[in-house]
């Protein structure tokens, strides 16, 4: 793309979970058939940062979505930064990103740390693909004054999740919600792109995402080992380490302040769904 392009970018940030999944496609049906979504624009980019440590179906999602880009004519662009490895090799000893870890004190006080994973490895990396790969900065760049609030970022917050709407703080984009603004929520997401894809979503989410209900940890157990392991591996890296910080809590992924692999079936009980047709459908989470 030429360095002095000063048309408004749309771009979607995407997780690949029912939400951006749902704009992605979207997006390709407005591609496809003309504008049905007004406020979802045929996307100069969809952009997927993979963490290397998703849940499995995400990757299905990942491939659809390539795919129907693909037949629409949307560039669609994968970024890769093994979060996982990065942690596993670095977590106390050098720097690593915030992570919401649930967390006890030695006084026994209940808290949790705060959540810098999304930003520092998701927007961020983003953010600087647009800018020096699709509109041509070089490095330490001054901005253009033309690029200033100029594009758009895409996310994919559902109407339930309004609360969580942020102002960028980055000169150059504005952030933008259309399913807060269509008020659309997870189900709607879930119907749309199973009723007109054919696609069944779940949420996305790293395999160690604190924010999981403790099914969902059984659940990769059950169906997923592999990926299970790699989890368990991580929750131990957590017992025997702390972070390169002045943090000496104990930190753990389950909400339930338990090492993963001594949590029972019964605290695994506790799958957070959604009504679809009469039928209560797991959210991925």
């Amino acid at each position: 793309m030429a360095s002095d392009r000063i048309n408004q970018l749309n771009i979607l940030c995407c997780g690949a979970g029912m939400q951006s999944t749902a704009l992605a496609l979207m997006s390709c049906e407005n591609a496809r058939d003309g504008i049905k979504y007004p406020l979802v624009p045929i996307y100069d980019a969809i952009v997927f940062c993979d963490l290397c440590s998703e849940a499995p179906w995400v990757y299905k999602q990942v491939a659809f979505i390539a795919n129907a880009c693909k037949k629409c004519g949307i560039s669609f662009y994968i970024l890769t930064t093994d979060l996982y490895g990065i942690f596993m090799k670095n977590f106390g000893s050098g720097h690593v990103s915030s992570i919401p870890f649930w967390s006890i004190g030695a006084d026994g006080k209940k808290a949790k740390m705060r959540r810098h994973c999304t930003i520092d490895f998701k927007i961020i990396k983003i953010q600087q693909f647009v800018r020096y790969e699709l509109l041509g900065y070089r490095w330490r760049e001054k901005l253009r004054e033309a690029d200033r609030g100029a594009h758009e970022m895409h996310i994919g917050f559902s109407f339930e999740e309004q609360q969580r709407i942020f102002v960028s703080y980055h000169p150059m984009f504005v952030n933008r919600f259309p399913l807060v603004e269509m008020g659309l929520t997870r189900a709607d997401n879930y119907r749309y792109c199973l009723e007109v894809w054919g696609l069944n979503t779940k949420a996305s989410a790293c395999i160690f995402c604190p924010f999981h209900r403790n099914y969902f940890f059984w659940h990769l157990k059950s169906h997923h080992p592999k990926r299970y392991h790699d989890l368990v591996a991580f929750d131990q890296k957590l017992e025997k380490e702390q972070p390169n910080t002045m943090i000496r809590s104990k930190l753990f992924v389950s909400r339930s302040r338990k090492r993963i692999k001594d949590l029972t079936d019964a605290e695994c009980n506790d799958a957070e769904t959604f009504d679809y047709r009469g039928k209560a459908i797991w959210n991925g989470f």
